[in-house]
């Protein structure tokens, strides 16, 4: 093991690589992986929003989905649903999926792309009102419309491309014809480096965890998790700290001297910094849990509490709204109070200010 090399190399390793400097959102895309996870939950932003935003220049709430329909962006499911690059997509199609199709179900599909194809890009409501499939429980147990179902479903098995959104709403055209990937282990290979270059460095159980979740993007391929996983683990630099394997790309080094500003970070709760929740727990000794479908009652620390990053590390959690156009934070800490350190108080009301700006309210 390398001098110097502890948790504390880790942890800083961790941030640094993640919370990069600002740059272009193609380039922040890029430096995550080419995959930015999506969620349509605003609180006081989308996901996406939130983790842009510390990496993006100038980046305001809802700039991605502004702009993606003119970059070479696209929407898909990888491990999550969200945001990849034409490269990374090309990766997964054509694929297979976990719930296949029957005749009667594949007929009504052929109806929905039938429309596409005639309206040129379609708005669920457009393909509904022409179709008028009526309503299917959906897997949350509610009522959606199955045209809507259809589209979704034509979406993940490549039939058909996001194009733009109206007001949220995702609005489709005809996707290209694919070609299958001449070497299914070579690009189960290239996905296994997008999470690692997104999300290292990682444990060993959380690094077989999110090469297993490829089943998601590539499930015709499910069968090379194993092999997939050991050869990642071939290429991959690693060290044991504290009785636990840890993986990261063979280029870095986790003991360089990683610069950490004294700055406070709101991050979104799918950030990459704190996705992977058996490493938070491992760096920071504490539980974060997403609790917006925790039934109100039974919530520790909030519908959609932030994890809150002082330096390197999380410290507690903040619940930010907007009520009458004005901005509300309030903390919370793993430790029941706030440091004390000096810059901490500035520090957190520089973060506030940002978010101000970004989410484009008054100070």
């Amino acid at each position: 093991m390398p001098q110097g090399f502890d948790l504390a190399a880790l942890r800083r390793h961790a941030v640094a690589r993640s919370l990069f400097t600002p740059t272009t959102l193609l380039k922040a895309v890029e430096k995550l992986g080419g995959f930015v996870q999506a969620d349509p939950l605003r609180a006081p932003a989308r996901a996406q929003d939130l983790t842009l935003r510390h990496r993006v220049k100038g980046y305001q709430a809802g700039d991605l989905e502004r702009r993606y329909p003119r970059l070479p962006l696209q929407e898909d499911f990888f491990i999550n649903y969200g945001f990849v690059t034409p490269e990374l997509r090309a990766l997964m199609h054509p694929r297979t999926t976990r719930r296949v199709w029957d005749k009667p179900r594949w007929k009504l599909a052929k109806a929905v792309l039938a429309e596409v194809e005639r309206l040129g890009e379609a708005h669920p409501a457009d393909v509904d009102a022409a179709l008028n499939h009526g309503p299917v429980k959906n897997w949350f147990g509610g009522n959606s419309r199955l045209s809507t179902e259809l589209l979704d479903g034509l979406h993940y098995r490549g039939h058909l491309d996001v194009v733009r959104r109206d007001s949220g709403t995702r609005v489709y055209a005809l996707g290209p014809p694919w070609e299958p990937h001449p070497d299914p282990q070579i690009a189960m290979d290239a996905m296994a480096d997008v999470l690692v270059q997104k999300y290292a460095p990682l444990p060993a159980a959380s690094l077989s965890l999110v090469i297993r979740m490829l089943f998601h993007g590539a499930h015709q391929w499910r069968e090379l998790a194993p092999a997939t996983i050991a050869r990642a683990k071939e290429r991959l630099a690693h060290a044991r700290v504290d009785g636990v394997d840890w993986y990261w790309p063979a280029d870095e080094d986790p003991t360089r001297g990683w610069r950490i500003p004294s700055q406070v970070r709101l991050l979104a709760p799918f950030d990459p910094v704190v996705w992977d929740r058996r490493r938070f727990e491992l760096l920071w000794g504490w539980a974060y849990r997403f609790e917006a479908y925790t039934p109100a009652a039974k919530r520790v620390r909030g519908h959609y509490a932030l994890p809150l990053l002082w330096r390197d590390q999380v410290i507690g959690w903040a619940n930010a709204g907007v009520k009458d156009g004005r901005l509300k934070v309030e903390c919370g800490y793993v430790t029941g109070k706030a440091p004390r350190d000096a810059g901490y108080k500035a520090a957190l009301d520089e973060e506030i200010q940002r978010l101000n700006i970004f989410l484009g309210l008054d100070d």
